[in-house]
Formats: C-alpha cells, sequence, structure tokens
C-alpha cells in the first residue's frame, strides 16, 4: 500500500454513478476528517503518464481526501482495461449500493465498449438472462439524461421498462427532454424520476394506487395438506393468523423466531424490488 497525492489520480473505466449524494458526502469528509482513511482504494498505473495512476474504485474517497489536502491511501495493481472493469464492478457489487439503473447503465456501457455478456455478468455477479433484462433498459437512455434523474434507489426494474416504452414515441421524448430543463427544483432522484414518467406518460406523478378492497381469508396449507394458518387482506392490513389449537407447537416457535424471520423475508423482498 502506498500513500499518494490525490492530484495524481485520474478517472478511468466507466461511470458508475449517476447522481451526487451530497448528505452521504459531506458525512464521508467528516469521517475522513476525523477518524482518517481506513479503508485503502485501488489504482494501476497510468501507462500513458508515468507518475499518474487511474482509479479503479474509491472515487468518492480520492475526492474528499483531495478536498481535505491528504494524501490517499491505495493499492497499486497492474490491471489491464478488462481486469480493471471486472473490479470496479465486483468492488459496486459487494458493497451493494448500487440501485437498478445504475447497475443497468454500467451494463450498457461495457456493452458498448464491446464487452461480452460473460464479462458484464461477471462484474456485475449476475447471470446472463438478468443481464439481459438489464442491458434492455441500460441501452435506452443516454448516459447525460439519466445523470439528470440521478441513481433512483427506490425505482425498480419494471418502472424504468415503463418509462423506456413511453420514450420511444419520438414526440414524448422530445417534449420530455423540454420539460426536464426546469427539473432542477425537484430535491430528491426519485421524485425527479416520478415527475419524468409523468411527463412521458401523462400521469400525475406519485398518482396512489386504488385501495384494495377487502378479502375474505385463504387458508395456508402444509405439504400433507393440514391447516397452517390463515391470511387476510384488507384496506388496512395484512394478517396472519394460526390457531394456536391445531398449530402443535408452531405458534410457539413462529412468536419466538418471529422477527428473524420478517427481517430475513423483508431483506428478500427488498432485494427482489430492486431487480424488477
Amino acid at each position: 500500500m502506498q500513500d499518494i497525492d490525490p492530484m495524481l489520480i485520474d478517472s478511468a473505466g466507466v461511470v458508475d454513478r449517476l447522481g451526487v449524494d451530497e448528505t452521504a458526502d459531506a458525512h464521508l469528509l467528516e469521517s475522513l476528517r476525523t477518524y482518517g482513511q481506513q479503508v485503502p482504494v485501488l489504482v494501476r498505473p497510468n501507462a500513458e503518464k508515468p507518475g499518474r495512476y487511474h482509479i479503479v474504485y474509491g472515487r468518492r474517497r480520492v475526492l474528499a481526501l483531495r478536498d481535505l489536502g491528504l494524501p490517499v491511501k491505495a493499492m497499486v495493481r497492474h490491471l489491464d482495461d478488462h481486469a480493471l472493469v471486472l473490479a470496479q464492478g465486483q468492488e459496486n457489487t459487494a458493497r451493494q449500493d448500487l440501485s437498478f439503473i445504475e447497475k443497468a447503465s454500467f451494463a450498457a456501457q461495457l456493452d458498448s465498449l464491446g464487452y461480452d455478456r460473460q464479462t458484464i455478468g461477471a462484474a456485475l455477479s449476475m447471470d446472463l438472462p438478468m443481464i439481459s433484462r438489464m442491458l434492455k433498459v441500460g441501452k435506452a437512455f443516454e448516459i447525460d439524461f439519466l445523470r439528470q434523474i440521478g441513481s433512483a434507489p427506490g425505482i425498480g426494474r419494471e418502472r424504468w421498462i415503463t418509462l423506456a416504452d413511453a420514450m420511444e414515441n419520438p414526440d414524448t421524448r422530445a417534449y420530455v427532454a423540454e420539460m426536464m430543463t426546469v427539473m432542477n427544483f425537484i430535491e430528491t432522484s426519485d421524485a425527479r424520476f416520478e415527475q419524468v414518467l409523468a411527463w412521458a406518460t401523462g400521469k400525475t406523478p406519485g398518482a396512489k394506487a386504488a385501495p384494495v378492497p377487502a378479502q375474505t381469508a385463504r387458508t395456508i396449507l402444509s405439504p400433507d395438506g393440514r391447516p397452517l394458518a390463515d391470511i387476510k387482506r384488507t384496506a388496512r392490513a395484512l394478517t396472519l393468523t394460526i390457531p394456536t389449537r391445531s398449530a402443535d407447537g408452531f405458534d410457539a416457535w413462529l412468536e419466538t423466531h418471529a422477527e428473524a424471520l420478517l427481517h430475513d423475508l423483508h431483506d428478500r423482498w427488498q432485494k427482489n424490488r430492486s431487480e424488477d
């Protein structure tokens, strides 16, 4: 590991971030000022400019340390372009903080540079069917268009597909481009997406779905056909009821493990939501 002047580190690879999170950047700056750099960045020597380096990952840390006037603790590796994008993509996947559209845009940029789907899949740790779905969305939008919206962390694949389908109409695309010139007043990235989608589809941004009607309970059965629980959705709640008389202790076990099970289910739901 080496200490390197941040002014000697240049950008390289593919753009992975579609926006600036000023709050997160301020927290990073303060953390580096208070505690110093705990995690090194990865760089490679710049073959065209001896004495300079290309950043592989850790861009935000480099920029923050540049603002603080502090050296960058960096691991230096000799990587070709192929190895660089693999390392960059796998580091982002390990952090799990890129939004769906940032991953889709990353995949589309690699595709435009001529990387095959196996390489793109390896960079993002995804199988080929998921890469195909990512590319359908990522290739539908120019990078400058996406930067105006930002990372949209709460927006999943299906809603981006809805926007992509609407933007296939040249008149719609021109209208949205004109309207986006006055979009700076919208603070959050998710809200900017909602507004762009509204312009593209003619719907009110953030329109609420129709209330869910009350339904009768349905029974969940075990593999051998025994009733395990009743589940019921109303306009206000989803209720799971386990009859204690026939539960044979399952109700007590579920009560004990409910918190861990719900956390696991919620994590799985969030992962599926980010990919949908």
